[in-house]
């Protein structure tokens, strides 16, 4: 039996009850009508639940969908989604960039391969349990984390109760890798790159929409991108893609599409997060928005920082294009404090799962956001102490992985800087169904994103 994921209205009401408690509106009493009817809790970890429900719980489903969309959120006025609104409730936007040159070509490769390695690290461990990441990394000698995952030597009961993730294991293991496996974190700058040449930094939200529908297959998106999709589909348009039954607008697909808005935007966080929320309003609101936006702008400030240790420059800086009042804000403030204050990372880990996880998916953009600030500062911007951070602390291991990766690589600057043990395996070669690219190496990709860079600076600041 086909039971299409992230899509199924009797999944999805689960994710809206607990949404609809994070962002302020009060959703006990549609809730109560759910469970009363025997409508079951949304799926832990999978995208669907095993069996269908019967149609009466399934219309019974997107008419509350719908009456939860109408509930008045209390925290509307804080955490808006308009981008003059969100410009407005920030009073040190970072002022345009009068003239910024192109980085090195080497610095995008660098940071492409960054992304890939901190994608490919997390990939084998996506969707265990904290514990469980735990317990396979020392049962191979590899706690705290400094290496790809491996099989060898994890005794078979520890594989029972904590087995690695089915579709990555074959291709993302020390034991398989041969090149860089697909992966949504890096088919979405691919698009992006697509993107950018197709219809250069003016790009709007609905020429998004049209590259995914022309280049994108539906079968590669999840959460709050396929629902966008669908809707789509159904003829909704720009930005009420984002909104019409999406429970997962403010998960972590926006954030893992804005490294390219950052790395072509380079020493302008504004512009850079000003181009991501053009991208991420397509699927997302409020906090989902402010994660791409706060990403773009940390990695538009690592495209021009000179040492590592600049790492907390730069995620000063994604603070500014954010509403401060916002959870993601309250959230990175939270995390990059406690991995000041506490010299053994697995105590900042778990003070952040103390906070964020009983209350929130393991998808979500806000614990996710904050873990990954957490360890770019911990690690004071070392690639290989930031990717093994940012995957070991668990939740959506490859995205974080990726994202940490692409910065802390940003930072050091050449593809040399970065150890042979994590870029050798991938042998500068990309699998992707998106477009011409698979096969592609991350030399070629580099190539591709400085000439899409060049275009774009100098650039002339506002006239006063």
């Amino acid at each position: 039996m086909l039971r299409l994921t992230w899509v199924q209205p009797e999944d999805l009401i689960g994710h809206e009850l607990r949404q609809a408690a994070l962002d302020g509106r009060e959703p006990s009493r549609i809730a109560g009508r759910w469970r009363a009817a025997g409508g079951p809790e949304a799926p832990l970890r999978a995208g669907a639940s095993p069996e269908p429900a019967s149609r009466y719980l399934r219309t019974l489903a997107e008419d509350l969908l719908d009456e939860l969309a109408d509930l008045p959120s209390r925290l509307a006025d804080r955490e808006p989604t308009d981008l003059a609104r969100i410009r407005a409730s920030c009073p040190s936007w970072p002022a345009p960039a009068s003239c910024v040159a192109a980085p090195a070509v080497t610095r995008y490769e660098a940071a492409w391969l960054g992304r890939a390695v901190g994608c490919l690290l997390g990939k084998p461990v996506e969707k265990l349990p904290l514990e469980g990441i735990r317990r396979l990394a020392a049962a191979t000698g590899n706690r705290p984390l400094n290496w790809y995952f491996t099989a060898k030597g994890v005794p078979p009961e520890l594989l029972a109760a904590h087995p690695w993730n089915r579709r990555s294991a074959p291709t993302s293991l020390a034991e398989n890798i041969d090149g860089m496996p697909e992966d949504d974190d890096l088919n979405y700058p691919l698009l992006d790159l697509l993107l950018l040449q197709r219809h250069g930094r003016a790009f709007t939200t609905t020429d998004v929409a049209r590259l995914w529908l022309d280049e994108l297959p539906a079968g590669r998106t999840f959460t709050a991108e396929r629902v966008a999709y669908r809707n789509l589909l159904l003829g909704i348009e720009p930005p009420y893609t984002a909104r019409h039954r999406n429970p997962f607008r403010e998960w972590i697909g926006a954030l893992i599409r804005a490294d390219v808005h950052g790395w072509t935007n380079p020493g302008d966080p504004g512009a850079a997060a000003e181009q991501a929320h053009r991208d991420a309003t397509l699927t997302h609101t409020a906090n989902g928005v402010y994660a791409a936006m706060f990403t773009a702008a940390v990695v538009a400030q690592a495209a021009v920082a000179t040492t590592p240790d600049d790492i907390h420059t730069c995620l000063r800086t994604g603070l500014t294009v954010i509403p401060p009042r916002s959870r993601l804000a309250e959230a990175v403030r939270h995390a990059v404090e406690l991995a000041r204050v506490h010299e053994d990372f697995d105590t900042v880990v778990d003070e952040l799962h103390a906070t964020h996880a009983d209350t929130h998916h393991w998808v979500h953009a806000v614990p996710n956001t904050a873990l990954i600030a957490a360890a770019l500062t911990h690690a004071n911007g070392d690639f290989t102490g930031s990717i093994c951070r940012a995957v070991s602390g668990g939740w959506d291991t490859d995205s974080n992985g990726a994202t940490a990766g692409s910065v802390a690589a940003l930072l050091a600057g050449t593809p040399a800087a970065l150890p042979d043990r994590w870029t050798t395996p991938l042998k500068n070669r990309l699998a992707t169904s998106v477009a011409d690219f698979n096969g592609t190496g991350f030399d070629a990709l580099a190539r591709l994103t400085h000439d899409l860079t060049h275009q774009h600076t100098p650039r002339e600041a506002p006239r006063p």
